[in-house]
């Protein structure tokens, strides 16, 4: 079997990256349509957190793209998935922390590809992401579970809180995550 080309192995890690970034392209829809869902329901704590996290997944899919550029490949401008529209705020941080589960799990399957293709610095970058996917996923299951033990006295508490992320914000993770 004849090894493969560096063209061969780089089409693959951009190929990977493509998929990254339409996940991560799906990930800003969706949770920009949770923040407008949560903040008309008054749950302004809740819409600006998942604002910060769709703000850091931006970040995510121009890392992504750039690196696609660098690599010689055409980033994406597609989501993967249609957005659900509509969610109880009940189901909204079950819903995101499965896909936040889902993708680090695809993420690490993405980061062996580039390992197994000889990219050390797209390998780099998935390690540096799924850092941050698992901070919104322990978010995720955190609100998640304060909703489910304590239902209505936790919202309650949120309600009425200002949604406002002030102007240029930085992102979920880079201002220190659920802290």
């Amino acid at each position: 079997m004849a090894a493969q080309s560096r063209e061969e192995r780089r089409a693959k890690v951009i190929e990977v990256l493509n998929t990254a970034r339409e996940m991560e392209l799906h990930a800003i829809y969706q949770y920009m349509n949770q923040h407008y869902g949560l903040d008309d329901m008054d749950y302004g704590e809740l819409a600006k957190n998942i604002k910060l996290v769709a703000i850091d997944e931006m970040r995510h899919a121009e890392m992504f793209a750039e690196r696609i550029k660098e690599l010689g490949g055409e980033p994406v401008a597609a989501s993967s998935q249609k957005v659900q529209r509509g969610q109880e705020v009940g189901t909204i941080f079950t819903h995101d922390s499965k896909l936040e589960d889902d993708t680090i799990d695809t993420y690490n399957q993405f980061l062996q590809v580039c390992r197994d293709n000889g990219d050390s610095i797209t390998a780099k970058l998935f390690e540096q992401i799924i850092d941050e996917e698992q901070e919104h996923l322990n978010y995720f299951d955190d609100v998640g579970d304060h909703i489910k033990e304590l239902g209505s006295t936790y919202l309650a508490r949120i309600a009425g809180t200002p949604a406002s992320t002030g102007g240029y914000t930085r992102g979920f993770t880079a201002e220190g995550g659920g802290e």
